[in-house]
């Protein structure tokens, strides 16, 4: 892949607490391309969450390796530091972490943690709050605690782009939210990725979500990688995704549903829109034939 940011090639991990030996992942390679937007999907227990935590070095291959950003993760002289600060990552719940008196003290924690100057501590909060919707002069003296639920997802969203990441790995990052919290989320977080160039691997049980932010999915099954391609070619295999537990978007479900009854649907149609406008588009083909043979009908004969 041109210009890969991750590279994971044959990678296993095994965890090894007595008694239980389990292999969380077996020989899984894949590669991210720098500003994309990947999602890896699965079932609980299928490897999504040990499979990240080793592109910030939280855990390191048994066997096989991971290279993210040119650092290889498995090296035993790897600079830990380094890494994190150009990976950031936001697990579930992440406001449960918030903890300073002001949105913006608790935004500026880690560029000061990285012993950057005032001025460059101020500008990148400031930028943070911004490209979340929260701009400093309005909430920066706030109590974070003060906030909705979806904006305090959002602060602490900010509080991992002050640090500037290359990459952000987001492990079901709107799990608990209202339908409007998460919307918002996503708005923000695509805004980030097209304005910032910042590359997002996303860890979600939400198909809904994932269809509409990600343009490579990977799906694990016991720790295989089984399945990868765009949202499109993956639920376009809806059977086999139930076979590993999985089910497609709603919207999908639907179209399946549709095919079944005999309508011809292309397998391709992803969306709402789509939809609509194949629908619309075949059913003015349909009257423009009834028209027509009304048409010829009429005519008289010689």
């Amino acid at each position: 892949m041109h210009d890969a940011i991750i590279q994971v090639e044959h990678l296993t991990h095994v965890y090894e607490a007595a008694p239980v030996r389990k292999k969380a992942l077996d020989d899984v390679s894949l590669q991210v391309a720098r500003g994309d937007c990947v999602a890896l999907i699965g079932f609980n227990g299928s490897g999504k969450t040990t499979l990240v935590q080793h592109f910030n070095g939280l855990l390191r291959p048994t066997s096989g390796s991971v290279v993210v950003d040119g650092i290889d993760v498995g090296d035993h002289k790897l600079d830990l530091r380094a890494l994190r600060q150009r990976v950031g990552m936001l697990f579930q719940f992440p406001e449960s972490q918030l903890f300073a008196p002001t949105v913006y003290a608790d935004v500026s924690f880690g560029p000061q943690r990285m012993k950057l100057g005032r001025h460059e501590v101020r500008a990148r909060v400031k930028g943070a709050l911004d490209s979340v919707g929260l701009p400093h002069e309005k909430y920066g003296h706030r109590s974070p605690f003060d906030l909705s639920g979806g904006q305090r997802r959002r602060v602490a969203l900010a509080g991992v782009l002050a640090m500037s990441p290359h990459i952000l790995i987001l492990d079901e990052p709107t799990v608990g939210l209202d339908g409007e919290g998460r919307q918002e989320f996503y708005t923000y977080l695509q805004k980030v990725r097209l304005e910032q160039g910042v590359t997002i691997v996303l860890v979600s049980h939400d198909m809904s979500e994932v269809a509409s932010m990600a343009n490579w999915l990977y799906v694990l099954h016991q720790g295989h990688l089984v399945m990868q391609g765009t949202p499109r070619q993956v639920f376009a295999q809806s059977e086999q995704l139930q076979n590993w537990d999985l089910a497609v978007p709603p919207l999908h479900a639907l179209l399946a549903d549709l095919r079944r009854q005999g309508i011809a649907l292309p397998t391709d149609i992803l969306t709402v829109d789509e939809a609509f406008a194949f629908l619309q588009a075949h059913r003015q083909k349909s009257s423009f034939r009834v028209r027509n043979s009304e048409a010829e009908a009429e005519q008289p004969r010689r």
